[in-house]
């Protein structure tokens, strides 16, 4: 197959340490590397250089390069473009009506998410209901033990009798019941756009959102962010909560109203908030950050160089299921229903 034949990929944003898989690759397919510095030179690359190209792939930082992936980026692509492929689990840069309208199969990163995020999940979560960072951050100030037992931490609680409550069961979702099932805790609940069969369910027991919300002692967040989503916990939902809930929050920050949070935080509403994620990062209200019952990262839910080996590869697979069977790997669930297959390219 000679370069000129074979199909090509534009790919936005850098590689970090999946090169290997690019290069295999490129056995059967033209990588072109994103050279736009700006959305508007980007349309107009898209129209030159970049006016026969199959599939493209992007990072979560490259929206610095093109902007949101909107019906008016979409409007630009040449009609050789077939499929869109994000480096992520989350993909609510992408708005993926207009390009399921041009047939376009859109698809994210699954797996190699699943296990990192969920382990994040579990350091919150043991983080926020045991207030060890309130008797760790004194302690390392050499305020202990001044401040007295624990370096003055409040007594935090155990799992016992306590209900977890998971907001959406996806992959990650269920990665999070599975490491916290151990611990010992008396009731797990779920809530997901459906329910999950038998076997995926596991003793895991199906509830609604308000009885999710009003009976669980800790919830665990883990739902995409879109316009159904955004905002979804806010001053109604928290007042449906018991007191003292803990949430955790390794999904979209957006999914929270941070102001409503940080309120509900301060009048003990909320006995503790642990979060990976927040609306407008790295730009974080100090106002939040600075309550000592707020447990706050940077998003390193996959900032591991295994998590980011794999989803980089698995972006590769998907465009290289594309090539060869004419579907990607992982299409997007808003494209479960709909009649997007190719033929194959190779």
């Amino acid at each position: 197959m000679t370069t000129s034949s074979k199909p090509k990929v534009l790919r936005i944003g850098k590689v970090d340490f999946a090169q290997k898989k690019w290069d295999e690759l490129s056995q059967i397919a033209e990588v072109v590397q994103c050279e736009s510095k700006n959305r508007e030179e980007f349309f107009q690359d898209l129209k030159t250089k970049y006016s026969d190209i199959t599939s493209i792939t992007r990072t979560f930082p490259s929206i610095s390069e093109t902007g949101r992936f909107d019906e008016e980026l979409a409007s630009h692509l040449p009609k050789s473009v077939k499929t869109l492929s994000h480096c992520g689990a989350g993909y609510d840069q992408i708005d993926v009506q207009p390009f399921s309208d041009r047939g376009i199969q859109v698809s994210n990163v699954t797996a190699p998410v699943e296990a990192p995020t969920a382990d994040t999940a579990m350091f919150l979560v043991l983080a926020a209901s045991r207030n060890f960072l309130q008797g760790r951050d004194p302690t390392v100030k050499g305020e202990w033990p001044a401040k007295g037992k624990s370096a003055g931490a409040p007594l935090g609680h155990d799992p016992e009798g306590k209900t977890v409550g998971i907001l959406g069961m996806g992959g990650i979702g269920r990665a999070i019941r599975d490491r916290l099932k151990p611990f010992g805790y008396e009731r797990m609940i779920y809530h997901n756009r459906s329910r999950l069969s038998k076997e995926l369910e596991k003793d895991t027991e199906y509830v609604t959102l308000d009885e999710l919300i009003s009976e669980s002692d800790i919830i665990c967040i883990s739902i995409p962010l879109n316009p159904k989503t955004t905002g979804l916990i806010n001053k109604s939902t928290i007042e449906k909560m018991k007191d003292g809930v803990v949430i955790v929050n390794t999904a979209r920050g957006a999914i929270i109203n941070e102001a409503d949070i940080t309120q509900a935080l301060k009048d003990g509403k909320i006995g503790a908030f642990g979060s990976d994620v927040f609306t407008k990062e790295p730009e974080v209200a100090q106002e939040l950050l600075s309550l000592p019952n707020v447990v706050a990262l940077p998003h390193m839910g996959t900032h591991t160089y295994e998590a980011i080996f794999n989803m980089e590869s698995w972006v590769v697979a998907n465009v290289e299921s594309y090539f060869k069977t004419g579907e990607v790997k992982t299409i997007v669930p808003e494209q479960w229903s709909l009649d997007l297959k190719g033929e194959p390219l190779v």
